[in-house]
């Protein structure tokens, strides 16, 4: 390793010596074109960790020199507050993205690939309690959960499933609203009497102190296995989940956390409204799929809430787990790696859960996520917490700053207003020095992008979930900074639909700010072709601002929500059953399962005679080498080129059931490999710059067509002759209104 590093420690030495080097704008221009050719021809060979570590010194090199430059010659004059201190706010906000910059190089210059667990025998196998935390979720999603957890192969004896229930504590069953105490009672019963059929113990505790926390602290009370591990209510395991995660506590005493990634079968907002789901990487994918890797090369990959596998001993030793922020999760790493305990990660996906589905919800969840990681940051303070290595610190101190990218975020998109509209020069330089220094260094930061990130992060994409995420962020960061101790936990809705398409309640200032840009695109045209002499500056910023209302005009598509009727998440399985139907029993193929149906195809590619909608049938499949048969009615029949699928719903909704859909989608781990595999493609910067280029004009004219709908139906319900019963109209209209049809309750996640 150390021979490798060689070249690129003589290169970053190179570099070091080159960054103080006062030179011309035409060797400065010489000097960026020829390092950033040399990083691009390095980038041709990935998998040479020679030229990788060269790529990473070779980008820093224009990153530092464009520093350099931005600190000794494009400040304002301290002379001239008004220009003065907008410029260093920019300036504060750019040297933020280099110091996160250098962070990100650091932690995913070379990311760890796991070899797979050893492979236990029965006998050597540890004990383990599975936590299913609940708040106040639908009884149907929790016994899917339930089920693919008790299915999990493992010997019985050695694992026991928990459903920790909080919305069913004494506290909530005693309240003093009625409706709300007798619905709390009946949540109970009926919860227990679930647990009981699926072999499941149940548990409520006496108050919900501490939320998520202190229910998994109340589960810890109650168990005695040497592993635990945390489920969310709508994260349902493989069958395989513990055979590749457990083995590993046996090669390390001092292991405790096995963290895998966190698998979505629906669409985000984004996703759903830009209709990019299946054909674009989530925008989780980068964080789990590159980012825990890399923070698993410095023993620092951390407890993400779910879909993990911890050990008892070492939770011991912090009373549970931690609650002093709203990320649980995060802090009780943070507190366990302080006493030198060790984590892991396992870059394979084996559990399948959900995504907030509205806007709303999307951006709570990311509120909870901001103001706890800021609450670690300055609460927890772990750059400086002792126990730590030098890498754990970086790694950390990175993860929590990383949430302060709305304040940078919002500085770009009105910086350039200022010279547009008010002609404040808060950024001096010219047009050739701005080609020398700042477009060769964009063009570095682009290409590492995709050098490091282009299989799970398209071009653009990152900026546009920033921006659509700062604009609400703002304010829950800046509470934080004033209490770091006010923020509460939050659950997040799941399972949500929509019965039409409609603005998002928080549509409004998405709106504000792209008018605001345009008006400032227009105002700045008119100003260069004006002005006798307009200055080269005046052509900079218009086309920043250009470049900030595409991305704005993009978002309006992300908050323009289209309908989502489908209450299940399908998951294609391809697997063989025996379906009875009409006396008659049918080999077929299992193409598709949902915790409300299945699709099936026939051997023959023929479909049944006579089997019609509503017409009852028996699905067979095979179970630990039993027949599982679970009644169906039939749906729908729909025929594509030659092959006919069959739609089923299931008849009956009985622990059973559940048992049987656990069976049918969480059976292999494949089906989610193959899903997070299909998407994961790279997409280069140009074709991946025309099509968001392409985004901006669509999304923005589907936009306005939805904010003109709802002028429209507005102006409808106020005009006088308009009928006393009228369609109801959209809830963006009402901040406080609520989505319709929530066919599942608020989720921890």
């Amino acid at each position: 390793m150390m021979c490798a590093a060689l070249p690129a420690i003589i290169a970053g030495l190179f570099g070091v010596f080159l960054l103080w080097l006062p030179i011309s704008l035409q060797a400065q221009l010489v000097l960026s074109l020829a390092v950033l050719a040399l990083m691009l021809l390095f980038m041709m060979r990935p998998q040479n960790k020679t030229f990788r570590l060269m790529t990473f010194v070779f980008s820093a090199v224009l990153a530092l020199r464009y520093a350099f430059w931005r600190t000794t010659e494009t400040l304002p004059n301290i002379n001239e507050p008004w220009n003065f201190v907008p410029g260093i706010i920019l300036y504060a906000a750019e040297m933020y993205c280099l110091i996160m910059l250098a962070i990100n190089f650091f932690i995913v210059a070379d990311p760890l690939k796991r070899k797979p667990a050893p492979q236990l025998a029965d006998d050597d196998k540890p004990t383990v309690d599975v936590f299913v935390p609940s708040y106040n979720e639908s009884a149907d999603l929790l016994a899917l959960t339930l089920a693919a957890a008790k299915s999990m192969n493992y010997p019985a004896d050695k694992l026991t499933v928990y459903l920790l229930d909080d919305g069913g504590t004494d506290a909530k069953c005693s309240q003093s609203d009625p409706r709300a105490a007798i619905a709390a009672r009946r949540r109970r019963e009926e919860l227990q009497a679930l647990s009981a059929a699926l072999g499941v113990r149940y548990h409520a505790r006496a108050e919900n102190s501490h939320a998520k926390a202190g229910n998994l602290n109340a589960g810890l009370s109650i168990s005695k296995s040497e592993l635990v591990v945390v489920f969310d209510a709508d994260h349902a395991p493989v069958r395989e989940f513990l055979n590749e995660t457990v083995g590993h506590f046996k090669n390390d005493e001092k292991l405790f956390l096995v963290q895998t990634p966190h698998y979505f079968l629906n669409p985000d907002p984004v996703e759903k409204n830009l209709q990019t789901f299946g054909k674009m990487p989530s925008e989780n994918e980068m964080f789990y799929s590159v980012v825990q890797r890399g923070l698993d090369k410095w023993n620092a990959s951390f407890f993400c809430g779910s879909a993990a596998v911890l050990r008892r001993k070492a939770l011991k030793e912090t009373d549970g787990f931690s609650g002093q922020s709203i990320t649980e999760d995060c802090e009780s790493a943070l507190a366990l790696h302080c006493r030198g305990w060790h984590s892991l990660y396992v870059d394979k996906p084996l559990i399948a859960g959900l995504q907030p589905e509205t806007l709303v919800s999307f951006i709570g969840q990311r509120v909870r996520w901001a103001q706890g990681m800021l609450q670690i940051l300055t609460l927890n303070r772990p750059f400086l917490q002792r126990g730590l290595s030098t890498a754990q610190r970086i790694c950390y101190a990175g993860t929590n700053l990383f949430w302060l990218f709305p304040l940078t975020r919002l500085t770009f998109m009105f910086s350039p207003l200022l010279y547009i509209f008010f002609s404040l020069q808060i950024f001096e330089a010219n047009i050739t020095e701005f080609i020398c220094y700042s477009v060769t260094y964009l063009i570095s930061s682009f290409a590492m992008q995709s050098y490091l990130f282009g299989r799970v992060r398209w071009p653009w994409v990152s900026e546009l979930y920033e921006y659509v995420q700062s604009v609400m962020l703002f304010g829950a960061i800046l509470s934080v900074v004033k209490n770091p101790r006010k923020p509460t936990f939050n659950v997040t809705s799941k399972g949500q639909t929509l019965d039409e398409s409609k603005l998002s309640p928080l549509a409004r200032p998405y709106f504000l700010i792209f008018f605001l840009l345009f008006a400032a695109t227009c105002y700045a045209i008119w100003r260069y072709t004006t002005e006798a002499m307009p200055s080269e500056l005046l052509l900079i910023v218009a086309g920043w601002n250009i470049i900030n209302m595409g991305i704005a005009g993009a978002a309006l598509g992300s908050v323009s929500e289209r309908r989502e009727r489908r209450r299940n998440q399908r998951l294609n399985v391809r697997r063989h059953a025996i379906l009875h139907a009409g006396g008659t029993s049918h080999a077929v193929i299992i193409a598709d399962v949902s915790s409300g149906g299945l699709a099936l195809q026939f051997i023959d590619g023929q479909p049944v005679n006579g089997l019609e909608k509503g017409e009852e049938a028996i699905i067979e499949i095979r179970r630990h080498g039993r027949g599982m048969r679970v009644p169906l009615v039939c749906r729908s029949m729909l025929r594509r080129q030659e092959e006919t699928s069959f739609g089923f719903a299931f008849a009956e909704r009985t622990p059973e059931t559940f048992i049987a859909i656990a069976e049918m989608m969480y059976c292999e781990q494949q089906p989610l490999q193959d899903r997070w595999n299909r998407v994961q493609k790279h997409k280069g910067f140009f074709t991946g710059t025309l099509r968001f280029a392409l985004w901006t004009i669509t999304e923005t004219l589907r936009g306005f067509t939805y904010a003109l709908r709802l002028v429209r139906e507005t102006t409808e319900v106020s005009h006088p002759d308009a009928p006393l019963i009228i369609k109801p109209i959209s809830s963006a209209s009402d901040p406080g209104a609520t989505y319709p049809a929530a066919v599942r309750g608020p989720a921890y996640a």
